[in-house]
């Protein structure tokens, strides 16, 4: 195995790792999967035109579940999008 070296910045890093392969430095037979519970997923900022009643049905079923209706939206987008699977 080569030596890994040590970096000053991420993009120091970044760059090395472009231009070099894990299996180099690394005994991928020893590896164990691991879980990173508690990173976030990354996210998207999107626009999304609803008609006025809809968004204000929206905020008032979110308001009863003391949720921000942006919540509710992705929540019910979720449940229908594993309902369809």
């Amino acid at each position: 195995m080569k030596k890994l070296p040590e970096f000053k910045t991420q993009e120091e890093e970044r760059a090395f790792w472009e231009e070099n392969d894990v299996v180099d430095y690394f005994d991928t037979a020893t590896a164990k999967v691991v879980k990173f519970s508690k990173l976030k997923k990354s996210t998207k900022t999107i626009s999304l035109r609803l008609p006025e009643d809809m968004l204000e049905r929206l905020k008032i079923r979110a308001n009863a579940l003391d949720v921000p209706y942006q919540s509710l939206i992705k929540i019910l987008l979720e449940k229908e999008l594993r309902l369809g699977a």
